[in-house]
């Protein structure tokens, strides 16, 4: 029976989308805590601005961002194919993880550490500390974390029901609607939620800070949204020629018979 379920193509799509989605949730909380310019990532110098009083903004955004827009395109694919529930599922078990992986995290940074070779073993490289380097790259604040676990859950959730509900309307046409309209707003949900429990509570940040912050943040990730629209329909064409057009018509029909489960 085993064998039977490992060659199954639905099945083994499945579990390929789950691994990436999950482990793409997983690095994206893990390099959370860098900062990068994005001007510079052009080749430009940052020009600092200001929105709504804030002053001195410039387009820093976290390396988290990088892989959150595919995070939202997977879950229009699973959504497409297996329905809300499935979305749901591997949902919860990437929160699960992610909560053990942070747990995993505090435990080895609170391990004692080797004095004698390990902390001070790259100081040649400018890292004169290791334990403290370790520290800070692990042990993102209590209040970040649950701030992005909690905007992933419902960002997901509100993009589910968003593209069933464009679904419902336009039916199979119109992919680029319903998987790029569900991501803009789920993405919006998502950005503010995050700022508001990471650092509006946990670091009394003003509304105005937090929303100036948020739209600068939302307007790389609506930017990303629109971009990557060319991607879903290469990953459903290849889906189509891996499963064969009958076998995804039908999950299609199947995943929209699930909307109210």
């Amino acid at each position: 029976m085993v064998h039977q379920i490992l060659k199954d193509k639905p099945t083994k799509l499945f579990v390929i989308l789950t691994s990436f989605f999950v482990a793409n949730a997983l690095i994206a909380e893990c390099i959370g805590g860098k900062l990068f310019s994005l001007e510079q990532v052009f080749g430009m110098a940052p020009h600092p601005f200001s929105l709504l009083g804030e002053q001195g903004l410039t387009f820093t955004l976290t390396c988290g961002v990088l892989l959150w827009p595919l995070e939202f395109i997977m879950t229009d694919i699973v959504n497409e194919y297996f329905g809300p529930k499935a979305i749901r599922r591997i949902s919860y078990i990437a929160i699960a993880l992610i909560s053990y992986a942070f747990f995993m995290f505090y435990i080895a940074i609170k391990a004692p550490a080797d004095t004698r070779f390990w902390t001070g073993s790259q100081a040649d490289q400018g890292v004169p500390d290791m334990q403290a380097a370790f520290s800070n790259i692990f042990g993102q604040g209590m209040w970040i974390i649950v701030g992005s676990l909690i905007a992933f859950l419902v960002s997901q959730l509100v993009d589910v029901w968003i593209f069933h509900r464009i679904k419902r309307v336009t039916g199979e046409k119109h992919v680029w609607l319903r998987a790029t309209g569900s991501t803009i707003i789920s993405q919006l949900v998502d950005s503010f939620i995050v700022l508001f429990i990471a650092f509006k509570i946990g670091k009394g940040w003003s509304y105005q800070r937090v929303i100036a912050i948020g739209l600068m943040n939302y307007a790389y990730k609506f930017t990303m949204a629109i971009v990557l629209t060319p991607l879903i329909y290469a990953i459903e064409k290849w889906i189509e020629h891996y499963l064969g057009h009958e076998t995804t018509t039908r999950m299609k029909q199947a995943a929209m018979g699930k909307t109210n489960e």
